[in-house]
């Protein structure tokens, strides 16, 4: 049995991958809509507890939305034109 673990990247790459890219839309369609259905579902209930705890999770979900936002707020051109590519590779070692 492998007990190695992955340590999480302490940050994210400068680069998004068209996949990533795809990955991160999703993400951000999902967490979209989780805020909209407990900020639905907080108008609806009269017990102000739960709609503390309806309210708090939207908010987290809020939150997460910002954070990949976030992510996806980078100048990806720039970012590739320092990204050596194979052929540079190949001809700084000839």
């Amino acid at each position: 049995m492998n007990n190695t673990q992955q340590s999480p990247m302490p940050t994210p790459p400068q680069v998004i991958t068209t996949k990533d890219m795809l990955y991160l839309k999703d993400a951000l369609s999902w967490e979209l809509l989780a805020l909209k259905k407990f900020h639905h579902l907080a108008q609806q209930v009269n017990d102000p507890e739960m709609k503390q705890a309806l309210d708090n999770a939207g908010r987290m979900h809020q939150n997460h939305y910002q954070r990949l936002l976030s992510h996806l707020q980078v100048n990806n051109n720039a970012a590739m034109a320092n990204v050596p590519s194979p052929s540079q590779s190949q001809n700084q070692q000839h």
